[in-house]
């Protein structure tokens, strides 16, 4: 006898157009090679609805209620870090309905709820929303020309060997230590440079490598007196020094400077990096410095290649990201001083 086996909505509407044609039951399931009983259970549940579908099943219960699928829902949106199995704890220590992990993910998956790494951004206090709402308040209404006489700056550093946290290797089952999908990292680590650079829309100013630690009298004599100054005079009488609230900025040697050359310095709120379009610079830069393969090998090969993918930025690109700060403020007062998309 041929084994039993599924018959599609097509199948049974052949078997049926068959078997009112006059050919018999035997017959039909030999040519759909199926017991004759399923052509026979099939003609008798046809005969009764005069359907050929089958009929929906109730399927297996659920193990919650509805009620407790709402308390799954407000356990996630109350702790949003909350693991599955956590949220699976809670549930059973208020109702003592015991389900599985997987039960947990799927209420969650029903009511759109997915797992997703998380953004990751500076802590903020209340104060330092209260800061950014003030800053945006004032600044909200800036016309671009006024924009465009701000020189952004700012320090960062590079890694010889980058975060692996969002690389991923394409490969096969049973390839995992194949050459090529293994990330090879030095045992103690590949060190790191520190660059300084500045952008407007009118100029940028070429990277400069902080060797060592950056203090307020190596930033007074190394980057505000040689490369400052001279890119605000380019920019205008009317330029405006942006810089952050790094302790080198604020020191009372550098304050004193400042003074002293006459220099129109922004002032700007803490823990703010939202705000600041010379973020996005760096991030294209090290966008840039990945695309690199083979990677760099040592330090001084990082350097060159930072320096030269930083002069490789279009003008256009930085001009778009110190144009979108009207938006930045805009979308930071409508976060009431917290994380934006920027």
């Amino acid at each position: 006898m041929p084994p039993r086996r599924k018959l599609s909505d097509l199948d049974r509407g052949r078997a049926i157009g068959w078997l009112q044609d006059g050919v018999a039951a035997r017959q039909v399931a030999q040519r759909l090679a199926v017991a004759p009983s399923v052509i026979i259970r099939l003609k008798q549940r046809f005969h009764a609805t005069e359907r050929v579908q089958e009929r929906q099943r109730s399927g297996r219960p659920r193990v919650t209620t509805q009620r407790e699928d709402r308390f799954i829902q407000r356990q996630a949106m109350q702790q949003r870090m909350a693991t599955a199995n956590n949220i699976r704890q809670r549930l059973q220590a208020t109702t003592n309905t015991v389900v599985s992990g997987q039960t947990i993910r799927n209420r969650l998956h029903n009511s759109g709820l997915r797992a997703r790494r998380p953004v990751r951004g500076t802590t903020l206090t209340a104060n330092h929303r209260a800061a950014c709402r003030a800053w945006c308040t004032q600044h909200v209404r800036w016309q671009r020309q006024q924009w465009d006489q701000v020189l952004f700056t700012d320090e960062s550093r590079f890694c010889l060997e980058p975060a692996d946290g969002r690389i991923r290797v394409w490969r096969r089952r049973g390839e995992r230590l194949e050459e090529g999908a293994v990330l090879e990292r030095q045992r103690f680590g590949g060190g790191s440079v520190m660059v300084w650079g500045g952008i407007s829309t009118r100029l940028r100013k070429p990277l400069y490598h902080v060797v060592g630690n950056l203090t307020g009298f190596r930033y007074q004599n190394e980057i505000l007196q040689p490369l400052v100054v001279p890119a605000l005079q380019a920019i205008g009488p009317r330029a405006i020094l942006q810089d952050d609230n790094a302790p080198p900025h604020r020191s009372a040697a550098v304050n004193t400077f400042i003074q002293q050359a006459r220099v129109n310095r922004m002032l700007w709120p803490a823990n703010s990096p939202d705000l600041n379009p010379i973020e996005h610079m760096w991030d294209e830069l090290c966008r840039r410095v990945q695309q690199h393969h083979p990677p760099p090998a040592n330090l001084g090969q990082l350097l060159q290649w930072l320096q030269q993918e930083w002069n490789g930025v279009p003008r256009a690109f930085i001009c778009n990201l110190i144009h979108s700060m009207r938006q930045r403020c805009v979308e930071c007062l409508a976060h009431n001083g917290g994380h934006t998309r920027f």
